[in-house]
């Protein structure tokens, strides 16, 4: 069965944007269409964080030394790819779709991999380190097709 065969849905995702497609199509002639959108507000950390870096009491006499702030921009980076994979587990529950190729970009990736639910990780056929959220999807269609059709 080819990668790309009709219901398959594909996943393309970076650490803010994700779309998810399906193929209405076959393998030869893709056609994606989307099926959900998610996207989530993550301002500059600048902008999310409230207060100055702490500072801590040294061992020495008045010295003191910086504390390392959270940066709430990679911490919601990282809740991003955690909400990815609860979607994808609720929609494999429900029978939404048997197979699933996922195009996001490395990091995010890794990160989603870890996350995966077994449920959703069996249906995995294939997988994409390329960010291709600012393309559009007829581009994603070709890309993909060019990809899996020379494998």
């Amino acid at each position: 069965m080819s990668v790309l065969s009709r219901d398959t849905w594909v996943l393309v995702a970076d650490s803010e944007k994700a779309l998810f497609l399906r193929n209405e199509t076959d393998a030869d002639n893709p056609n994606l269409v989307v099926v959900r959108e998610e996207e989530q507000s993550n301002p500059k950390d600048v902008a999310q964080s409230a207060n100055k870096p702490g500072r801590m009491q040294d061992t020495g006499r008045q010295q003191t030394s910086a504390v390392e702030d959270t940066d709430w921009h990679e911490l919601a980076k990282e809740r991003f790819a955690d909400d990815l994979a609860g979607i994808l587990f609720r929609q494999a529950e429900k029978h939404k779709f048997e197979r699933i190729v996922i195009a996001a970009a490395p990091q995010v990736l890794g990160a989603l991999r870890d996350k995966l639910h077994k449920e959703v990780q069996w249906r995995v056929v294939a997988e994409v380190d390329k960010n291709l959220t600012n393309h559009p999807v007829d581009q994603i269609e070709s890309l993909l097709h060019d990809q899996f059709d020379t494998a």
